[in-house]
């Protein structure tokens, strides 16, 4: 017991030290990170994109320090114990020490590094859904009630987290029905779902009471960026999270349907079907469904163990636990931002091949997405330092962004602290804090977005001029232009609260 316990120690902290490695020192925090942080400072049941857990967790940050260390130390820390909770379920299958070796390892040379890098309430989500699984086989074991209102609850969690975990239940619904029709006759199973719905009240009602923004969200989500997705490469994508333990998880599924001891778990076979099912016909993104693999990979960690007894068979133990780690040295080199801007501009070959260069928009560019959203923002925040020091009255001046991530960029960087970004984008309109009159506008424009507005704002101003510009090429914000505006000839409060309430309305 103490050697296993050991072992796990070494993986967990493995995961925490492979987190803050893979990461190159040229990047800074991701747009959406900002977001997450900035929501501390305005604590609620719930947000535009998000319900309310991740500001639970980012006040913690802020408490700390609100570092970069411990910004990165929460996703690794989901990560970690992503990798405990597979332990656990092994453990619950009766696996032995290859088969909790085995999970582990795959778990910790998978797409999770990748996911866990950042900020955002995906790893926290995995999580979850993993835990979730991980009662349900306990619940298979012994049938207990208490697993009920245990699963339960790990689902409000989840729920109060992302709500993307509501698709696991929308799979496994169906997948009860079709293998385990008797849970349905528990009545334990009706009282923990009112246990679950009474958790996640205070957010629902908070979605009620600001008409249900999730919707507008999902609206935004559906036209700008599910628009572009392909649902093969979607299928396609879920092969390559988990590449290096493609041998473990479809063991899993084959003994899933024909390995006896694993009967009472069937459901999950159809629950994997229906899930991808239901998020190929939705044209989700690729990584909505990461969540469902980690309880595969323990199922098929315990039968490779059964399956491979002493003989010959013992033989091809350690290549199943080494392939993980096999796969994963190539992709490292390519899905990390552990390369310069400069040398993954020069060298697209592997990243275009593996699609790592496809934005949201659907086309290629110099860096994947996510590498250049981590570029720009620090040059942004202190530029905008400079220019407002600069500034008459500057304590009235108005610092407004295109979008959330310059705001919460300029935020998270800036050293004067009176300085507090807004704009009419994500949860940021709920933010404004119109208690004095401002006189002076900063106005932070994308590239796209940039070339009328000397001519459209500059006349409501004594003196107005293009102070500066993020430069770096790599940036996904290159080009974000920094207007500045002197000593309105209008009420500017009046003019961003009609502008405030405008959006509220079209949303």
């Amino acid at each position: 017991m103490k050697k296993k316990i050991n072992i796990l120690i070494l993986f967990v902290i493995a995961k925490l030290l492979l987190q803050y490695m893979v990461v190159g020192q040229e990047y800074e925090l991701h747009r959406d990170e900002f977001l997450h942080l900035d929501q501390a400072k305005h604590l609620a049941w719930g947000y535009t994109s998000v319900p309310p857990v991740t500001s639970w967790i980012s006040s913690i940050i802020i408490f700390l320090g609100n570092s970069l260390f411990w910004v990165r130390f929460f996703p690794a820390l989901f990560g970690a114990l992503t990798i405990v909770v597979v332990w656990k379920t092994i453990e619950a299958l009766k696996g032995n020490l290859f088969a909790l070796i085995s999970g582990a390892t795959c778990v910790l040379f998978s797409a999770l590094l990748r996911l866990n890098l950042l900020y955002h309430p995906n790893s926290l989500d995995v999580l979850c859904w993993t835990t979730f699984c991980f009662v349900l086989v306990k619940y298979s074991n012994d049938e207990h009630p208490k697993w009920f209102y245990i699963a339960m609850t790990v689902f409000a969690i989840g729920f109060l987290n992302k709500y993307n975990i509501v698709f696991v239940l929308a799979g496994l619904v169906p997948a009860l029905l079709l293998t385990r029709r008797s849970v349905f006759t528990n009545k334990h199973f009706y009282l923990s779902i009112l246990l679950g719905l009474a958790l996640i009240s205070p957010n629902l009602a908070w979605q009620y009471h600001n008409n249900f923004p999730v919707f507008h969200h999902l609206e935004q989500l559906a036209k700008t960026q599910l628009v572009n997705v392909n649902r093969w490469n979607f299928l396609k994508d879920q092969l390559l999270f988990f590449i290096g333990s493609l041998l473990v998880i479809f063991s899993a599924l084959y003994a899933l349907l024909f390995y006896p001891p694993f009967k009472k778990y069937r459901f999950f076979f159809w629950t994997l079907c229906f899930t991808l099912a239901i998020f190929t016909y939705l044209k989700a993104k690729s990584y909505y469904a990461i969540g469902l693999y980690p309880v595969y990979i323990a199922f098929g960690s315990v039968y490779l163990e059964r399956v491979l007894q002493p003989g010959w068979k013992k033989y091809l133990k350690p290549p199943v636990i080494a392939l993980p780690l096999l796969f994963f040295i190539p992709i490292y080199k390519i899905i990390f931002p552990n390369k310069s801007p400069a040398y993954i501009a020069g060298h697209p070959g592997a990243y275009k091949n593996w699609g790592l260069l496809r934005w949201e928009d659907g086309k290629d560019h110099s860096l994947p997405q996510d590498f250049a959203d981590m570029l720009g923002w620090k040059e942004l925040a202190y530029k905008i330092d400079s220019i407002h020091s600069t500034l008459p009255e500057r304590e009235h001046t108005l610092i407004l962004c295109d979008n959330y991530g310059q705001a919460g960029a300029i935020n998270y960087y800036t050293k004067n602290k009176n300085n507090r970004a807004v704009s009419f984008n994500a949860d940021y309109i709920n933010w404004f804090v119109l208690d004095k009159k401002f006189d002076n506008l900063i106005r932070v424009k994308t590239a796209e977005e940039k070339d009328n507005e000397l001519k459209e704002t500059g006349p409501f101003f004594d003196t107005a001029y293009v102070a500066g510009a993020i430069t770096n090429s790599f940036a996904r914000e290159y080009g974000t232009t920094i207007f500045v505006f002197i000593k309105a000839k209008i009420d500017i409060n009046k003019r961003i609260q009609n502008e405030i309430d405008e959006e509220k309305n079209d949303r």
